[in-house]
C-alpha cells in the first residue's frame, strides 16, 4: 500500500464504527430546553426527561471526543417530537424521553433541539469525516394519553397484543398494551388526523405540509394509506438535511414490503439532496439501512425465521442488520469469533453487514453487565470483522445496573462524563477503546476485510480488505504479553518495510519476516509507518 493511497483511505459501511447513544442521555448542551409542554410530572427513576440534546452532541463532536474515539457514524435516537404527556407503565410514569414515542414525524421535540441544530449536527459530523444515522419508526405511534389522542382507526389497530407465534401475530399486532400498531399491511387511502393538521394550522404551517405531501404523492403514484405518509415524513430528513443512514426500528413488526418502498425512497432522498448540495458530497456512497429485527443472529445468515416462514430482510431492504447473537459469541476465544465472522460475511453476507453490540439500549442481558470485563469488551468488539456498535458508555463503563429502576430504565443511565475526568481507571478503559477505535476507523481491513490467522499461540492474525484500486492490510497480535514480542509478518509485509505499531507508539522495520516490539501492552497493532 502506498502512502498516497493510504492518505485517501475510503470510507467503508461495512466496517464502520458507530457509536449509539440516546439523544436525552449523552450531553446537555442546552439547559433551557429542558422543559416543554408542560412536562412537569415526576416520572419513575430514569423514565423522564433528562436534559441531553442535540447541541449536547454537537458540543463533543467540537471537542473531538469521536474523533478520538475512533468513531465514524453516530446513530442517535429518535428526535421526533413526542407524546407530550408520559403514560403509567406500572413502573411509575414515563415520558417519551427516549424518542419511540411519535406523536409528529414531521417536527423534532423541543427536548432535543431545532431543525437549525439538526443541519448543524450533520454539518458539524461531516466536517470531521462521521456520518449521522436517524433512528426512524413506522411500525407505531406513541401512546394515547389524556393529552395526546389515539390517530384515527383506518391508521392504527389497538387490541391485538403480539405473540410472536407466526409472522402475522408479530406484524398485525401492538407491541404492547397502548402502542398503537400502523396499519401497514392497509391498502385503504386515509386523510390526516384531525389533531395533526389542526397542530399545523396553529404552527402556521399547514399549507407548507399539505403541498408537500402533494407532491410526494403525485411522483410517487403511491396511494395515501398510512406507511407512505410516515415514509414521506421520515425521507424528508434525508432531502433536507442530507444525513446519511437509517437504523430502522422493529423491522419484523411489518410486512417486509414495506422496506423495499422505505429504501427506494431513502435513496431518491439522498441522491436528490446530493444533486442539490454537490459540494457537501462526502463520497460517493449510496444511502445506508440498518435493520432492527430483535432475535436475528449471523448464524441464520440471510433470513430470519417467524416459525411458519422465513423473511431475507437484506433483500427487503436493508444493507446490514443488527446481530443480536454477538454477545453470546463474545463469550469465546478470539479465534473462534473472527473466522466465524469473517467466514459469514466473505460468503453468504458478501456485500452485507452485521452490526456488532455488547450491550444495547433495550436488552436486557448484555455481555459484561457489570462492567468487569470492559477491555476485553472493547478488544473483541473492535476487532471483530462486521460493523462496531459502541453503546454510549460502553467505553468508559458507565453503570447498566441502577438502583431503584425498572426494567430498561437501568441500561439509559446519563453519560458518566465525571467518572471520564476524575477516575483513573476510566480514563484507562476509554484510552483502551480509543487506541483500538483510531485503529480500526484507519484501517477498513479491520471491519470489513478477510480475516487470516497467522500464529495460534501466541496469536497472531492479518487482516486484508480490497476494494477496486485500494487495499488495506494490518496485522494484529493479542495476548502477547509485556515487553519484547516478535510477530511473523512475511504473509502481509516485505523485509525493509517500516512499520508502527499503533497500540504502544513504537517503530520497527521488518527483517527476516519478522517484526519486532518491546512494550508494555500485550496487545500489537501493526501497520506501514
Amino acid at each position: 500500500m502506498n502512502t498516497e493511497n493510504a492518505s485517501k483511505k475510503p470510507f467503508i459501511w461495512e466496517g464502520a464504527n458507530v457509536y449509539f447513544l440516546l439523544t436525552d442521555r449523552f450531553y446537555n448542551g442546552n439547559p433551557s430546553n429542558d422543559l416543554n409542554f408542560n412536562r412537569t410530572k415526576t416520572p419513575g427513576k430514569l423514565r423522564g426527561f433528562e436534559g441531553g440534546d442535540i447541541i449536547g452532541i454537537i458540543k463533543k463532536i467540537d471537542e473531538g471526543y469521536f474523533d478520538q474515539l475512533g468513531i465514524n457514524a453516530i446513530w442517535l435516537t429518535p428526535i421526533v417530537e413526542q407524546i407530550h404527556d408520559g403514560v403509567d407503565e406500572g413502573t411509575g410514569l414515563s415520558y417519551g424521553y427516549h424518542g419511540y414515542w411519535a406523536r409528529d414525524w414531521t417536527a423534532l421535540d423541543s427536548n432535543f433541539g431545532t431543525k437549525e441544530d439538526l443541519a448543524c449536527l450533520v454539518k458539524k459530523a461531516h466536517e470531521k469525516g462521521i456520518r449521522i444515522i436517524l433512528d426512524g419508526v413506522i411500525n407505531h405511534t406513541g401512546p394515547v394519553t389524556p393529552e395526546d389522542p389515539i390517530w384515527p382507526e383506518d391508521w392504527v389497530r389497538t387490541g391485538v397484543v403480539c405473540d410472536y407465534k407466526s409472522f402475522e401475530n408479530t406484524t398485525m399486532c401492538t407491541l404492547v398494551d397502548n402502542l398503537p400498531d400502523v396499519r401497514t399491511e392497509s391498502n385503504q387511502e386515509v386523510e390526516l388526523p384531525h389533531f395533526l393538521t389542526e397542530k399545523w394550522k396553529k404552527e402556521g404551517r399547514y399549507e407548507k405540509e399539505v403541498t408537500s405531501l402533494d407532491e410526494f404523492f403525485k411522483r410517487t403514484n403511491y396511494p395515501r394509506t398510512p406507511k407512505y405518509y410516515i415514509i414521506k415524513w421520515l425521507t424528508d430528513y434525508i432531502l433536507e438535511f442530507g444525513i446519511d443512514g437509517y437504523r430502522a426500528d422493529t423491522v419484523k413488526h411489518t410486512e417486509e414490503n414495506v422496506w423495499i418502498d422505505f429504501k427506494k425512497e431513502c435513496d431518491y432522498a439522498f441522491e436528490t439532496w446530493k444533486k442539490h448540495h454537490p459540494l457537501q458530497v462526502l463520497d460517493q456512497n449510496p444511502f445506508y439501512t440498518i435493520a432492527e429485527v430483535y432475535g436475528y443472529g449471523i448464524s441464520g445468515g440471510q433470513d430470519y425465521d417467524f416459525g411458519d416462514r422465513k423473511v431475507n430482510y437484506f433483500q427487503n431492504g436493508f444493507n446490514s442488520l443488527i446481530n443480536f447473537e454477538f454477545k453470546l459469541d463474545v463469550q469465546n476465544d478470539y479465534e473462534i469469533i473472527f473466522s466465524k465472522y469473517s467466514g459469514k460475511l466473505q460468503n453468504e453476507l458478501k456485500g452485507y453487514s452485521i452490526l456488532n453490540y455488547i450491550s444495547s439500549h433495550d436488552d436486557p442481558d448484555p455481555f459484561d453487565a457489570q462492567r468487569d470485563r470492559t477491555f476485553e469488551s472493547g478488544t473483541k468488539l473492535l476487532l471483530s470483522p462486521g460493523m462496531s456498535q459502541v453503546y454510549y458508555g460502553d467505553e468508559s463503563g458507565r453503570s447498566l445496573v441502577i438502583e431503584g429502576t425498572e426494567g430498561d430504565a437501568t441500561l439509559r443511565s446519563f453519560m458518566n462524563w465525571e467518572d471520564l475526568d476524575s477516575n483513573s481507571e476510566t480514563q484507562r478503559i476509554l484510552l483502551h477503546w480509543q487506541k483500538l477505535g483510531q485503529f480500526r476507523r484507519n484501517h477498513p481491513a479491520v471491519g470489513a476485510g478477510i480475516h487470516n490467522m497467522i500464529s495460534d499461540k501466541p496469536y497472531i492474525f492479518s487482516r486484508t480488505f480490497h476494494k477496486e484500486n485500494f487495499s488495506d492490510e494490518v496485522i494484529i497480535g493479542l495476548d502477547l504479553g509485556v515487553g519484547r514480542k516478535e510477530l511473523l509478518v512475511e504473509s502481509v509485509f516485505e523485509n525493509g518495510n517500516k512499520l508502527k505499531d499503533a497500540f504502544s507508539g513504537k517503530e520497527t522495520e521488518v527483517q527476516n519476516g519478522k517484526a519486532i516490539i518491546d512494550s508494555e501492552f500485550g496487545l500489537v497493532l501493526l501497520e506501514l509507518a
